[in-house]
C-alpha cells in the first residue's frame, strides 16, 4: 500500500470544499460508496499484535491476518448538459497501521471527471484525473494483479472489437523528483470462446531523468549551520538514468456454469514497467524481466463458496540473478444459516532469492461470521477469528530485523486472534 501522509487542514478545507460541491444542486444526482475494514486484535502471550505473509504480490492471505485500520469513501456527482453526461469523483482514505486509533493518516485516492456523449466521439468516455483504473484482483491476498491507476488522462470505448473495447490511457509520475510516463493500450472483455473472455493490456513505461554520479557528500542548505560532527549530508549513491519499458498482461475470465468463474493471468515486463501493468522501478535496465502466471478461482455452491488461488512468479536482474515467488491457498465459507457462516483460510507461501535460503510461511484462520446473507461474498461482515502461522528463519532474516512479525523476537511461529468487520457499500 502507497504511504500515506497527513492531510494538511487547508487540504481537508478543500476536501470538504469539494464534497460540498458535489453535493450542490438538487438537479444532480450523488452517490455514496466506499470500503472499510476495522477491529481489534491480540498475539498470544501478550505479544504485540501480528499479521503473517511474505514480501511480495499474493504473498499474504487477509482474513485474520490485517493488523491495520482501513478505509475510502467515495463521493461521485453526476449530471448531464446537452448530450454529454459526465462524473466528478473524489475518494478520501483513513489509515491506521495499528489497533490504536490514534495517528491516522489522510490522502485522496481519486479526484477525476468523466465525461460521454461528446460530438465527436459520442460512444467514447473521456477522462482526466487521478483514479482507479483497469484494475482486476484476487479479493483473498488483497492483490490487483492488473492495477493501472495513477495521475492521467485517457479514453475508453474508442472502437468496439469482437465484443470488447478498446481503450487509451496515459500517465505521469514525479515522485521524488524521479518523472516518468507511461502508455497504456488495453483491449478490454473480447469473446474468445463460449463464457469466456479475453482483457489484453499493453504497458510502455519511460524514466524522464538523467544519471547522477556519486557523491561523497552533500553540503547542508545555505544558511544552515554546520558543526565539526556534521559537516555535511550523508554521500549519495549514484543512480542510473531512466529507462524504457514494456510489459503486456493477460487476463481470461471464464464463466463456469452460474455461478463459478475462473481467471487465468499470464504477465511480462522488461525494464521500467511493472508486471500489475504499472511503473516499475524506472532507471531499472532492459535486462531486468519479470513473468507470472496467476489462477484464481471463484464459487457459490449452494451454503458452500470460496476463491482460491495458485501464483508463480519470477524476477530477473540484470546480472541473470533470479528471484522465484510461488503461493497456493485459499478461503471458503459454510453457511450455518441465513446469516450465519464458519469461515476458513489455508495458504503456504514461498519466495528464493538466488543465493540465499528459501523463505517459507504457512498460515491458518479459522472462525465464525455474521454477514446480510449466505454468499462468500455478501457483506457487512462481521468475524471473529483464530491465526495460526509458521514460517522458517530465512523468512525473519528477509523482513528486517522486526521478523515476518515486526516484534523482533526471533521466533517461527505465533497465533493472534480477534474480531474484524469488513463492509464495501
Amino acid at each position: 500500500m502507497t504511504a500515506l501522509r497527513p492531510l494538511a487542514p487547508t487540504a481537508l478545507a478543500l476536501a470538504a470544499a469539494l464534497a460540498t460541491t458535489l453535493a450542490a444542486g438538487s438537479a444532480h444526482a450523488v452517490d455514496f460508496g466506499g470500503y472499510f475494514r476495522a477491529g481489534p486484535g491480540a498475539t498470544k502471550k501478550d505479544a504485540s499484535r501480528a499479521c503473517y505473509g511474505l514480501n511480495g504480490p499474493g504473498l499474504k492471505y487477509r482474513l485474520g491476518n490485517e493488523c491495520d485500520f482501513y478505509g475510502e469513501f467515495l463521493l461521485s456527482h453526476t449530471g448531464k448538459v446537452d448530450e454529454v453526461e459526465y462524473k466528478a469523483h473524489l475518494m478520501t482514505n483513513l489509515y491506521n497501521g495499528g489497533t490504536d486509533t490514534e495517528d491516522e493518516k489522510v490522502g485522496i485516492n481519486q479526484m477525476y471527471v468523466e465525461g460521454k456523449g461528446f460530438d465527436i466521439a459520442p460512444n467514447t468516455s473521456f477522462w482526466i484525473g487521478k483514479r482507479f483504473y483497469q484494475r482486476a484482483d484476487v479479493h483473498i491476498v488483497d492483490t490487483f494483479y492488473t492495477n493501472l491507476s495513477g495521475v492521467g488522462a485517457g479514453a475508453d470505448g474508442i472502437v468496439d472489437i469482437a465484443g470488447g473495447k478498446l481503450n487509451f490511457a496515459f500517465f505521469r509520475t514525479d515522485n521524488d523528483n524521479r518523472p516518468g510516463s507511461r502508455l497504456n493500450l488495453t483491449l478490454a472483455g473480447l469473446d474468445v470462446n463460449p463464457g469466456g473472455k479475453l482483457t489484453a493490456v499493453g504497458t510502455f513505461t519511460k524514466g524522464h531523468f538523467s544519471a547522477t554520479p556519486a557523491s561523497p557528500f552533500v553540503p547542508f542548505d545555505p544558511g544552515t549551520p554546520t558543526t565539526p560532527e556534521t559537516p555535511s549530508r550523508p554521500a549519495v549513491a549514484a543512480e542510473a538514468a531512466g529507462t524504457n519499458g514494456f510489459g503486456l498482461s493477460l487476463q481470461h475470465t471464464q464463466a463456469i456454469g452460474a455461478t463459478a468463474t475462473n481467471n487465468l493471468w499470464l504477465q511480462y515486463a522488461q525494464g521500467s514497467a511493472g508486471l500489475d501493468g504499472n511503473f516499475g522501478d524506472l532507471n531499472a535496465p532492459s535486462a531486468a524481466r519479470g513473468m507470472r502466471i496467476v489462477e484464481s478461482f471463484n464459487w457459490q455452491a449452494g451454503p458452500f463458496g470460496g476463491q482460491a488461488q495458485a501464483m508463480f512468479q519470477q524476477d530477473k536482474a540484470e546480472g541473470g540473478a533470479k528471484t522465484d515467488s510461488a503461493t497456493v491457498g485459499g478461503r471458503v465459507s459454510y453457511a450455518m444459516s441465513k446469516h450465519l457462516k464458519l469461515l476458513a483460510e489455508a495458504a503456504y507461501s514461498q519466495k528464493k532469492p538466488d543465493g540465499s535460503a528459501t523463505q517459507k510461511l504457512s498460515k491458518l484462520t479459522v472462525g465464525p461470521a455474521l454477514s446480510t446473507g449466505p454468499g462468500f461474498f455478501n457483506r457487512p461482515e462481521l468475524r471473529l477469528y483464530v491465526t495460526s502461522a509458521k514460517w522458517n528463519q530465512a523468512a525473519n532474516a528477509a523482513a528486517g530485523s522486526g521478523g515476518v512479525t515486526g516484534i523482533g523476537d526471533g521466533k517461527t511461529s505465533g497465533t493472534s486472534f480477534g474480531a474484524q468487520v469488513e463492509v464495501w457499500f
